[in-house]
């Protein structure tokens, strides 16, 4: 008997100072079995920090041909690719063919995957945007995550201010280059 998916619901108030975003979102996330708590986080942190009209979810891990996050215009053309966790290069280089923007949020180390991108071919490479979300951050979101789970989320100069409970979270979010200088 397969596992089925977990739905979570996230009630955020957004709060973007850099991009001049101010919402009240409720997002209903499926969460695979095989998916990690990280994982999950890391996709709906992506959700608010790429926010714009046209965002949405993938059909999840078992769509392998599409990113986690997308965001279309009016006409339904792709506009950005957001891929979450570690990707292939070979995907990467799929992705900066198929939109104008790639963007990735990981859980993991940026080092590593970096690392192993070298030597495979990536399409506009130079282009494409990575950020890790700190671990410690995680942790303390995973600590309080619960099947209905609210929070208010503030970026201001690319710092995050996570309010969730009695407990504020922070962190840098900082552009790693998938070329070195």
């Amino acid at each position: 008997m397969a596992l089925s998916s977990t739905i979570y619901t996230f009630t955020i108030e957004l709060s973007d100072v850099d991009r001049g975003v101010y919402e009240s979102l409720a997002l209903k996330v499926a969460r695979h079995p095989s998916e990690t708590e990280e994982y999950l986080l890391t996709r709906v942190l992506a959700y608010c920090l790429e926010f714009v009209e046209g965002i949405s979810f993938s059909k999840g891990v078992s769509d392998t041909d599409e990113p986690a996050v997308t965001v279309r215009d009016l006409t339904g053309a792709l506009v950005t690719w957001i891929e979450v966790g570690g990707p292939d290069a070979a995907r990467l280089h799929k992705a900066s063919k198929a939109a104008p923007r790639v963007v990735i949020y990981t859980h993991r180390e940026p080092r590593l995957l970096l690392r192993s991108w070298e030597g495979g071919k990536i399409h506009r490479a130079q282009e494409i945007e990575l950020y890790a979300i700190d671990k410690e951050f995680l942790a303390g979101i995973i600590a309080r995550l619960d099947r209905r789970t609210a929070f208010s989320l503030s970026v201001s100069d690319r710092q995050l201010y996570l309010s969730i409970g009695e407990e504020t979270l922070t962190m840098a979010l900082e552009r790693t280059s998938l070329v070195p200088d």
